[in-house]
C-alpha cells in the first residue's frame, strides 16, 4: 500500500475513534444536567434538584475512576455543576443553573468565528492534534478551504443552539432549557460529523503529496540546482523557463523549488540571436 494512503487511512481511523470517545464522554458528563432537569420537572424544588445534580456528578467521577479512565473531564464537569448550583442557590432561580453552560457555548462560538477569520479553523487545529500532524495542513490551500467550510457547519449548529437556549433562558423555562442542554452533546456531535462530511466532499480526491515530496528530497540522487529564473535566498532556485532543461522532468520540492537529478541535469545554452541586417 502507498504509505501516503496508509497514513490518510490511519488518520481517518484516529479521527473517528476520537469522535466516538468524546461523544461518549460528553453523554456521560451530561448526566448531572439530566438529573437536575428531571428532578426539577417532577418536584419543582430547587434544593432537591441541586442535590441530585451534585450526587450525579460525584457518581460520574466514581464511574470514571472505577474504569480507570482519566477523571479530569468528569472533575471539570463536576466543577461546572458546583458553579451552576451556587448560582442557582444564590439567585433562587432554577434557570441560573444553565448560565455557565450558556456562557461556555457563547464563548466557543465567538472563538470559532475569530479563528475562522484569522485562517485557523478550529476543526483543522483539532484534527492536527489528533493525527499528530500539527499545523502541516495549513500549507495546503485546498485543505484550508475544506476545513473552513466544514467548520462553518459546526459553527452554524452552535449558533442554532444559542438561538434556542437564549430565549428559553430569558423566559425562565427551566425544563425546556434543561432538555435542550441535555441534547446539546448529540447536536454538537451531529454537527461535527456533518462538518467532517463537508470537509471530505470539498477535499474530494485531492492529496497534498507531502510524503512523495519528502521522499524526493531525501533521495541522495537528487540535488538542488540553481536555474535561471526567480531566485530565493537560502531556498534554492525556481525555474521560470520550462525549456531551461531540455528533455528533463522537473520535480517540485516542498518549498516550491525545482529538484533536478544530479546525474541527468544538462543545461542548455542558447546562442544569441543574430542581428538583423539593416535595409538600405
Amino acid at each position: 500500500m502507498d504509505p501516503a494512503v496508509h497514513g490518510e487511512a490511519g488518520g481517518e481511523d484516529a479521527i473517528r475513534s476520537a469522535m466516538r470517545h468524546r461523544l461518549r464522554n460528553a453523554v456521560i458528563n451530561v448526566v448531572p444536567v439530566f438529573g437536575f432537569t428531571l428532578s426539577f420537572a417532577l418536584t419543582h424544588r430547587l434544593a432537591v434538584a441541586l442535590a441530585l445534580a451534585l450526587a450525579a456528578g460525584a457518581a460520574v467521577c466514581v464511574y470514571r475512576a472505577a474504569r480507570r479512565e482519566p477523571v479530569w473531564g468528569a472533575l471539570a464537569a463536576l466543577g461546572l455543576v458546583c458553579v451552576a448550583g451556587a448560582l442557582a442557590a444564590g439567585t433562587g432561580q432554577a434557570t441560573s443553573f444553565f448560565l455557565p453552560s450558556l456562557m461556555l457555548h457563547a464563548v466557543m462560538a465567538v472563538v470559532s468565528a475569530v479563528m475562522l477569520l484569522l485562517g485557523w479553523p478550529p476543526m483543522g487545529v483539532v484534527v492536527g492534534l489528533i493525527t499528530k500532524e500539527g499545523t502541516g495542513w495549513r500549507r495546503c490551500r485546498v485543505r484550508r478551504r475544506a476545513f473552513t467550510r466544514g467548520n462553518l457547519v459546526v459553527l452554524a449548529g452552535n449558533l442554532k443552539m444559542l438561538a434556542i437556549q437564549i430565549p428559553l433562558f430569558l423566559s425562565g423555562r427551566t425544563v425546556a432549557l434543561g432538555a435542550v442542554d441535555v441534547l446539546g452533546p448529540v447536536v454538537i456531535a451531529l454537527g461535527a460529523l456533518l462538518g467532517w462530511r463537508v470537509y471530505r466532499r470539498v477535499l474530494g480526491g485531492h492529496r497534498c503529496g507531502s510524503h512523495d515530496r519528502m521522499t524526493v528530497v531525501a533521495d541522495p540522487a537528487v540535488r538542488r540546482e540553481p536555474l535561471p529564473g526567480r531566485h530565493r535566498r537560502g531556498r534554492g532556485a525556481r525555474c521560470a523557463d520550462a525549456t531551461a532543461c531540455a528533455g528533463e522532468v522537473h520535480l517540485e520540492g516542498p518549498a516550491g523549488e525545482h529538484l533536478i537529478p544530479a546525474a541527468a541535469h544538462r543545461p542548455v545554452h542558447r546562442a544569441p540571436d543574430a542581428p538583423t541586417p539593416a535595409v538600405e
